[in-house]
């Protein structure tokens, strides 16, 4: 097997630097869009057979050293008791929103390898389907994140209603966000029981808070996860954007792997990062709808910024966007081999 992200994650020295993206399986894949044209994405995750064939779309197209899960993050809430369906054009709508101690009190936890089943059942299939030819990484949403999404009824820009329960009922707050750790730490188990060789724990809207908060409000909680997980032997991805002032907070929460996006160079959040942990990221993922040779200069840039060290992750700062040439991220795959050899 190609294990050169995993041993980057353990922070072991490889002969090139591993390169994955985030929505390296989606929308800027014709394959991927074909699917799409018969199916919702609630209907792919929901289907093994087709989640597999999405998670193997990018593997079979691009020289990346990782598969991850085609799943979505909000799945845990609908068996929490927190229904929610895509609107086109505008993202998930949370159906009853969670926004007071009774809300939260309705909420009840439950057996991820019984509600959760298919997304095991899509593991299982991809790591057959794979025959060992790169690793497969799962995933989950932080606390933080899958809690912004149940008390806003959607994405948001402000996180008003967010901060609001935490700041006027932070005893509401710490509620919820303990039964979404220990909710999302059982999931991940069972996704590492069912065959993933590392996971990513997603915290996308954490950007949102100050230090301080964070340290209050979110750092607890994503802890209570990384503790749970720290001995199932597979490597933990700890990501989120706009962390520019977290870096040094989400080192402590902990994971093997600390995810970077591209508003810090790489060399000055691995530092603050701390030597004893891998780096992941960090490229501009609007790079990849410009011209080929700007796109390879900001590569070049991030690998000279990690100079060689053992423990770099190539990756984007965030997901491949739908309207990316995949050209682009097969010449983007080439150069980072290439370059790093």
């Amino acid at each position: 097997m190609n294990d050169t992200f995993l041993r980057a994650c353990r922070r072991e020295p490889t002969d090139t630097t591993p390169v994955w993206f985030m929505r390296q399986a989606g929308r800027y894949m014709a394959e991927y869009r074909a699917i799409r044209a018969h199916h919702s994405l609630l209907e792919i995750c929901r289907q093994p057979e087709l989640a597999a064939e999405v998670t193997l779309q990018p593997v079979n197209r691009i020289e990346v050293d990782a598969a991850i899960l085609f799943s979505d993050l909000l799945l845990p809430l609908e068996p929490l008791g927190i229904p929610f369906d895509f609107v086109k054009g505008e993202g998930p709508a949370i159906e009853r929103p969670v926004r007071c101690a009774a809300d939260v009190g309705r909420l009840r936890p439950f057996e991820p390898r019984e509600e959760l089943e298919h997304v095991l059942l899509t593991i299982r299939l991809v790591r057959r389907e794979l025959e060992g030819r790169v690793p497969l990484i799962g995933f989950a949403g932080a606390p933080f994140t899958l809690a912004s999404y149940a008390i806003e009824g959607g994405a948001s820009r402000a996180f008003a209603l967010t901060k609001g329960l935490m700041y006027s009922e932070p005893e509401v707050w710490h509620e919820l966000c303990e039964l979404l750790a220990d909710v999302v730490a059982d999931y991940l188990l069972a996704q590492i029981e069912a065959g993933a060789q590392a996971v990513q724990l997603f915290d996308s809207w954490v950007g949102a808070l100050s230090d301080r908060d964070y340290r209050e409000f979110a750092l607890p909680h994503t802890k209570r996860i990384m503790d749970a997980v720290a001995d199932a032997g597979v490597p933990v991805i700890h990501f989120g954007t706009g962390t520019a002032t977290l870096l040094e907070a989400m080192a402590e929460a902990g994971g093997d792997v600390v995810g970077v996006d591209w508003r810090v160079p790489l060399d000055e959040a691995w530092e603050r990062i701390g030597a004893d942990r891998a780096v992941q990221g960090n490229l501009d993922p609007t790079l990849l709808l410009g011209p080929v040779h700007r796109l390879l200069d900001g590569a070049d840039a991030v690998l000279q910024q990690a100079g060689g060290r053992p423990g770099h992750i190539f990756n984007l700062g965030h997901g491949i966007l739908p309207e990316t040439p995949v050209e682009h991220v097969q010449a983007l795959a080439r150069f980072v081999h290439a370059r790093s050899a």
